[in-house]
């Protein structure tokens, strides 16, 4: 295999896993690490994967970059699905939990309209209307005010200050990116601020994450990746990325994906 056809076929192994190891890519064509590690090194130069220690991962945009909320909703939306499902478990009819924005937490909304005596916090607004498609006279949503942002998130002091005098059984947070280093990221500062007074309004924190978002990094930290009690993501994580997180949360969740 000449080496433009082998880095092709990197690059694709890439993009579909989001990311690959050096010794994967070693046993799977055959040549030496140096010729991997030249491969990969070219490929980034190409801006086309970023180097971490030991393989390479999918580029990302800008650690400041923010996606919109409808373009990022038809992203892994079979893994969505299989995360969202197992979340829903977690929740039973009385509590009172909060829903970060984002879609992941958008298409769990969806999937709690039925679940009796509900009461959700949330700051985004696809949540809220989510939740307002399907009433139920026993749930009650509050919904936060607050500036606007890309990812349809209600941010700033009002958001806040809302958040402050609340308490609720469990939280549902939704991450832009997440890695040993920098913790659970978002590309936005105001939606950090307000994602960390969540965090603080929870008994228990749980992280819903598709395995593309390992990696990646936005330019404000929520909270280091330890402060999890639970992580829920899917098969397309890594076998490092499984190891590291595993470690430093309370517990991960991988669910496979049809």
């Amino acid at each position: 295999m000449l080496a433009q056809q082998r880095q092709s076929a990197i690059l694709e192994l890439i993009r579909q896993r989001g990311g690959v190891r050096v010794s994967h890519l070693v046993s799977r064509f055959g040549v030496s690490d140096m010729t991997i590690r030249r491969d990969l090194e070219v490929l980034a130069e190409r801006g086309l994967v970023d180097k971490v220690h030991g393989g390479a991962t999918l580029a990302g945009p800008g650690s400041a970059e923010e996606p919109g909320f409808a373009a990022k909703s038809i992203r892994q939306q079979a893994e969505k699905r299989a995360i969202v499902e197992r979340a829903a478990g977690l929740v039973e009819p009385g509590m009172a939990i909060a829903l970060s924005a984002g879609t992941t937490t958008a298409a769990l909304a969806a999937r709690l309209a039925d679940v009796r005596g509900l009461t959700v916090v949330t700051n985004s607004i696809p949540v809220a209307d989510a939740l307002y498609q399907n009433p139920r006279a026993d749930q009650t949503v509050v919904l936060t005010g607050g500036i606007r942002t890309p990812s349809d998130a209600l941010t700033g002091p009002v958001a806040e200050a809302a958040i402050a005098a609340l308490n609720v059984d469990l939280l549902f947070l939704g991450v832009h990116g997440m890695s040993p280093r920098t913790g659970f990221t978002t590309p936005n500062l105001l939606e950090a601020a307000v994602n960390r007074r969540l965090i603080g309004a929870a008994r228990r924190l749980v992280v819903l994450a598709d395995h593309t978002k390992w990696e990646t990094i936005g330019i404000a930290t929520i909270a280091p990746l330890e402060d999890a009690d639970l992580l829920i993501t899917d098969s397309g994580l890594p076998p490092e990325g499984r190891r590291q997180i595993g470690e430093q949360v309370g517990e991960l969740i991988v669910v496979d994906v049809d």
